[in-house]
């Protein structure tokens, strides 16, 4: 019989009360009210929109996991679903609870933990303080958590400047090619802005798991793509459509309306390398670029913030949920 494979791939990342509530609802709701009963009206106070939050997200980017950072210096709503429990995620919510508290200059942080978790906040340094007390119908006990302040850490030094290699495209082979190296050296930001999402380049695996990649990389993880018309890459059912629906917290793509933008000729990769790919015609795939030429990659870096602030979500892309 075949063992299920385990996925372990996750991200912690800061979240917002107002933008990210659903998600920390959905979490806090099943494991609170549903799981352990409870009260609804109990499970949020007055406390969460004052407090830092933060959410483990699947590969998928689905909420998993949650904890925040109240302004009384406490931790609380620590909380995983049950098919995550045991991978470590509760570590990684409680460990970027606890930097954000250092960053703040807390001396230390208290909670109020239920019985069962007293030995994994142990395990974090935690210790009892006072007598156990029911909470909501469950028994909890005080744990503290004194911090010592981050250490001044020499700032680090400047990378190298990197070597430019030049890039020249005359037909597919050297599109692919291009793409694939501007992907690749890509650490946490892409921008794209393209005429119908360009089957030919980013509608295929490589791209696609470059993309992916970058899209996983982290909390600091932004990919946005312009795409003028995507009608042709939803009935065509483009990868990267799909890729977004299912990473939505870091891929992000937006419809130009304004007139000059829509008629705007030219299509772009840009990388947070300073590394850029410019095809004067959007439909051909001839054009210039380098693996770094900080100049120019900020013009079009320039350019495309403008447009980004003029356009919105596509309403063909509504309809898939993007």
């Amino acid at each position: 019989m075949n063992t299920p494979t385990i996925r372990d791939d996750f991200r912690v990342e800061p979240a917002s009360w107002d933008a990210d509530f659903e998600d920390l609802r959905s979490v806090r709701e099943q494991v609170f009210v549903v799981e352990q009963a409870v009260p609804r009206e109990d499970e949020i106070d007055e406390l969460d929109p004052k407090s830092r939050h933060v959410l483990a997200r699947d590969a998928d980017g689905r909420a998993i996991g949650t904890g925040r950072l109240a302004p009384t210096q406490a931790i609380g709503r620590v909380a995983v679903l049950v098919g995550w429990r045991g991978r470590g995620v509760g570590q990684a919510i409680m460990r970027v609870l606890l930097e954000q508290a250092r960053a703040l200059g807390y001396p230390a942080v208290e909670l109020h933990s239920q019985a069962h978790a007293i030995p994994f906040y142990a395990a974090l340094g935690f210790r009892s303080e006072g007598e156990p007390f029911v909470e909501c119908g469950i028994p909890h006990q005080t744990m503290r958590l004194d911090l010592a302040p981050n250490a001044a850490r020499e700032p680090p030094p400047l990378p190298p400047v990197p070597a430019a290699r030049t890039l020249v495209v005359e037909d597919r082979e050297q599109a692919l090619a291009a793409v694939g190296e501007l992907l690749a050296d890509a650490k946490y930001e892409l921008a794209i802005y393209t005429r119908d999402l360009d089957a030919a380049l980013f509608d295929v695996a490589a791209s696609l798991d470059a993309i992916k990649r970058v899209a996983l990389s982290g909390r600091h993880a932004q990919i946005r793509i312009l795409v003028q018309d995507p009608r042709k890459a939803i009935a065509d059912g483009h990868r990267l459509v799909a890729l977004a629906q299912r990473l939505p917290s870091a891929i992000a793509i937006r419809t130009p309306v304004e007139e000059q933008d829509l008629q705007y000729p030219a299509a772009f990769l840009l990388n947070d390398r300073r590394g850029y790919l410019f095809r004067p015609l959007g439909n051909r795939l001839e054009g210039e670029g380098s693996t770094y030429a900080p100049g120019r990659h900020a013009q079009l870096v320039a350019l495309f913030d403008q447009i980004w602030e003029r356009s919105v979500p596509s309403e063909d892309l509504r309809v898939l949920a993007i």
